[in-house]
C-alpha cells in the first residue's frame, strides 16, 4: 500500500510539473502570437491607399480603388473596366458597379514596395500640363498612418517612371483579383 502511495504521488507529481511546463509554454506562445499578428497589421505605414483613374476623349478605364491595411479594397468602376473595344455608347450605360474584395497578401507587399520606392512624400503635388486636352488624369491619395497624407495629380498620367508602374500596378489589381460585387 505504501509502495502505491509513492508511485502514485511520484506519477502525479512529475505529470503535475509537465502540465504547469505545458500551461506557460502554451500561455508564451499565445502571448507572442498574439503580438506578432498586431504588429503586423500595425506594419503598414500606409493607412488608406487611394487611387483615381479619370476620363479621356476615348476609352481611358475611368475607377477609384481604395486599399485598406488589412488589404481590403473596394473599386468604383464607371466606364470601360471590364469592356473590349470602345463605343461611345458605353457612356449612355450605367456605371459598372462597386466591388469588394481583399488584395492578394503578395500583391499588397508588391504595392506597398512600389510606393516605398516612389518616396511618396516627397513627389509633387501635380504633374503633367493642359496643353492637350484629351488626356487622362490620375490621383493618388495617400493617407499616412502617422496622420500625414499626400495628394498627386497627373494630367496625362506621365509624371515620373515610378509613378507610371504604379498607375498599370493599380490597373492590373481590377484583373489579377477576384472582385465581387456590391452594388
Amino acid at each position: 500500500m505504501e509502495k502505491d502511495k509513492i508511485i502514485f504521488g511520484t506519477f502525479i507529481d512529475r505529470n503535475f510539473s509537465n502540465f504547469k511546463t505545458m500551461k506557460y509554454l502554451l500561455s508564451l506562445f499565445a502571448i507572442v502570437a498574439l503580438f506578432s499578428c498586431q504588429s503586423q497589421k500595425m506594419q503598414s505605414k500606409y493607412s488608406t491607399i487611394e487611387y483615381e483613374a479619370g476620363a479621356c476623349f476615348g476609352s481611358c478605364p475611368i475607377f477609384k480603388m481604395t486599399i485598406n491595411p488589412d488589404r481590403t479594397a473596394v473599386l468604383e468602376a464607371e466606364h470601360f473596366n471590364f469592356s473590349q473595344g470602345f463605343s461611345k455608347g458605353e457612356f449612355d450605360k450605367p456605371r459598372e458597379g462597386t466591388f469588394k474584395t481583399t488584395i492578394k497578401e503578395e500583391d499588397y507587399k508588391k504595392l506597398t514596395a512600389l510606393l516605398d520606392g516612389l518616396n511618396v512624400k516627397t513627389l509633387n503635388e501635380k504633374y503633367g500640363t493642359r496643353n492637350i486636352t484629351d488626356l487622362p488624369t490620375s490621383y493618388l491619395r495617400i493617407k499616412f498612418s502617422d496622420g500625414t497624407d499626400k495628394n498627386v495629380e497627373d494630367y496625362g498620367k506621365r509624371g515620373t517612371e515610378k509613378l507610371t508602374a504604379a498607375y498599370k500596378f493599380f490597373e492590373d489589381l481590377k484583373h489579377n483579383q477576384k472582385w465581387e460585387k456590391v452594388q
